[in-house]
């Protein structure tokens, strides 16, 4: 149920079945407009993370790139990527997550030279966000089967690696399956409260925990105990500082608001190469369009959508990275964070023209 609490103020509300017919006519009563989006929210969670028979796990080939994947489904497939790809692909860890699991990253580019700029895309730093996941997926796929046929695609991967991580926050993701679909942190304990895990885009080192960011446990905005305290964050953090000469382009995948952002996110001050970053962007957007007409809006995350601290889009642009972005994917309310699965291909199409825009942007000098 979305219903106004104030003027020009949305808010979704899950509520029980049984409290409906209580909640409706207090809504009513108090002159709260309000619109039912999702009559039988259960039904739709079951029908997306139910397992469906027609899924093939078994061959690359038969992968169904247009539905929904668990975190366990998701890492065979990467290891078959790796094994049937090795001229292309390599994965490898950068670290273990709270709970013990491997943060898994696959390396896609042609070994053509031993130094190649490189451009890392993230998905699922919120857990609930299964569409960024999707895309993560997507985009390899696009990437290994168009490399022959396409020249923007063969140029991009001989003359670039593309750091690749499908899921983020492998807890979470996980947790998002098994137990509740809207779960958002990872899943780190607390020792003073009940309340489990830390927004693991409040956690990083760049301006931490001011605007946009809560220091209370149980909320959903928390930014944890102290910059980089999630496993998930310190491993990923420590890999781009690594590399971070190498690393030109950041580009990390959320959803929903058909957005395209860019830096700053805590502060509104335009970013010194703020030209090429916009430019860039607009072109991306352009081409999104391109596809089936959806519009997204861009421009600094701060003024477009809200500000926010500690996120990793900044402090990737803090650290040297020049061109850092953050998609937030279809759609603008209506399923929200319940996507359809019919709507993988469309997004993940469209997103693909933006990602290819931004790459070959890239491999141009902007002045």
């Amino acid at each position: 149920i979305i219903f106004h609490i104030s003027e020009g103020t949305v808010t979704d509300v899950h509520v029980p079945g049984n409290s409906s017919q209580i909640l409706l006519p207090y809504l009513q009563q108090a002159n709260i407009k309000y619109t039912i989006i999702i009559s039988d929210l259960q039904k739709v969670i079951e029908k997306q993370s139910g397992l469906r028979s027609c899924r093939n796990r078994r061959s690359v080939p038969g992968y169904n790139y247009e539905v929904y994947h668990s975190l366990e489904e998701i890492q065979s497939w990467m290891y078959r990527l790796n094994k049937t790809h090795s001229d292309l692909v390599h994965m490898f860890s950068v670290g273990k997550s709270y709970e013990g699991r491997p943060l898994f990253v696959l390396k896609l580019g042609k070994r053509s030279r031993p130094y190649k700029r490189a451009v890392w895309i993230d998905c699922g730093i919120h857990a609930r966000e299964w569409i960024g996941p999707a895309f993560c997926q997507w985009f390899v796929k696009e990437a290994l089967q168009t490399y022959q046929s396409d020249p923007a695609m063969r140029r991009m991967l001989n003359q670039l690696y593309f750091y690749i991580m499908p899921v983020f926050n492998v807890d979470g993701y996980h947790f998002s399956w098994t137990n509740d679909r809207f779960w958002r942190k990872t899943r780190s304990k607390n020792s003073q409260f009940r309340c489990h895990g830390v927004d693991a885009n409040r956690n990083w080192k760049v301006k931490w925990c001011d605007e946009g960011a809560s220091f209370h446990p149980c909320d959903d905005t928390y930014c944890g105990p102290f910059p980089e305290s999630e496993p998930e964050v310190k491993a990923v953090a420590h890999f781009l500082r690594k590399r971070r000469k190498q690393i030109k382009a950041y580009l990390s995948f959320h959803a929903y608001a058909q957005m395209l952002l860019y830096p700053y996110s805590y502060k509104y001050a335009t970013i010194p190469n703020f030209s090429c970053v916009e430019s860039a962007a607009y072109n991306a957007v352009n081409a999104l369009q391109s596809a089936y007409g959806i519009r997204y809006r861009y421009g600094p995350a701060s003024s477009t959508l809200y500000v926010s601290s500690g996120s990793s889009m900044d402090w990737a642009y803090k650290n040297g990275i020049p061109y850092a972005f953050a998609f937030e994917l279809r759609d603008t309310g209506h399923f929200g964070f319940l996507l359809p699965e019919t709507l993988i291909k469309p997004t993940c199409t469209e997103t693909m023209l933006a990602v290819k825009n931004i790459t070959m942007h890239l491999l141009k000098k902007c002045h």
